[in-house]
């Protein structure tokens, strides 16, 4: 990229474990090329995912209201174009809403993401099993096409947050390491039985301190009487805001989560991220950045041959639902002890 384009607008617009995957590639790339500036349109929600990075401000989109619909998009573009003179354009979601907006920006140059949409199709059709690029490399490929390659080899991650009197207040203090478990996901088909994850929580809640994430109604009370039911258990769902479990997230020892976006904000900090895996697998490109092969626990394929079934876990053949239960509570508590 030339010295004159200096100003990049980075399109995100989607949910939370996608946008938390941009974090360690745009760390890299404000580290990397510091005369930079970065305005990344994301949801308001998200904001607190790009707290402490140089040269990088957040737009956000207001996708439910005032910016809704074909109406909606043409005012976002024009409080953009009136907002800054942006230089390139980096799409990193390449949907039909942000293909709508592009048009109405007053900007020359744009490099859309390549999700590789033919290769994961032939990989969940069986035509194909091997690993896809990761969806990290994709957005790596984006800047690269805007003459700005940039290096995930060797991240920084930010430091631990200092917890507040009122994050304590919740969590609890005291000298036990912090194990956090995120055991819900957007489909049933990526998601390990619950009655098995307490088999985990109570072999685990012997000697580590458990905090248990998630949201919505529905998970929140799960969570609540899984805490009620078991010593040594604290549920920090609709407890805390976000940047708040933030800095939760950033003391914990590990985060064990399903193929979900509590995964991504983890691996996003820095967090050692064990993830338990349905119908999807990590062949995909959504593994959690920088962390090993062996942090993915992966169902039986010898007893769901057609794993993956869908990129995102939303269709699958009838009894995959049951797919993650099939690897053992045990194994979990193993790995976890290994890898802590």
């Amino acid at each position: 990229m030339s010295q004159k384009t200096k100003h990049i607008l980075v399109i995100r617009l989607s949910a939370m474990g996608d946008v938390a995957m941009t974090v360690p590639v745009l760390r890299a790339l404000t580290t990397q090329y510091p005369e930079l500036n970065i305005t990344v349109l994301t949801k308001a929600l998200f904001t607190p995912f790009f707290r402490n990075m140089n040269n990088l401000t957040v737009f956000p989109a207001d996708l439910k209201g005032k910016h809704k619909g074909l109406f909606g998009l043409y005012l976002l573009a024009q409080q953009l174009n009136k907002a800054n003179r942006f230089h390139a354009v980096a799409d990193l979601h390449n949907v039909l809403r942000s293909q709508i907006l592009k048009p109405f920006l007053k900007c020359r140059r744009f490099v859309t993401i390549n999700k590789g949409r033919r290769e994961k199709r032939a990989l969940v059709k069986g035509e194909v099993f091997k690993p896809l690029a990761t969806t990290h490399q994709r957005y790596a490929d984006v800047f690269k096409a805007l003459g700005c390659p940039v290096d995930l080899s060797h991240p920084n991650f930010p430091p631990k947050a200092e917890l507040s009197d009122q994050i304590l207040g919740v969590i609890g203090e005291g000298p036990q390491k912090r194990i956090g478990i995120a055991p819900f996901a957007a489909h049933k088909g990526k998601q390990y039985p619950l009655e098995s994850m307490e088999v985990v929580i109570d072999a685990l809640a012997k000697e580590y301190k458990i905090l248990l994430f998630g949201g919505g109604k529905e998970e929140i009370a799960a969570l609540n009487r899984m805490e009620s039911r078991h010593q040594n258990v604290v549920s920090v769902a609709g407890k805390l805001t976000l940047e708040e479990e933030m800095d939760v997230i950033s003391n914990l020892e590990l985060m064990v989560s399903m193929d979900s976006g509590n995964g991504h904000i983890a691996a996003m900090l820095g967090i050692k991220t064990l993830t338990v895996w349905g119908v999807t697998h990590p062949y995909a490109g959504f593994a959690p950045f920088h962390q090993p092969e062996h942090h993915a626990l992966l169902p039986d394929r010898d007893q769901y041959p057609r794993i993956p079934t869908s990129v995102y876990g939303n269709t699958y053949p009838e009894g995959y639902e049951l797919a993650a239960g099939s690897i053992p509570p045990e194994t979990i508590v193993k790995k976890i002890r290994s890898v802590i």
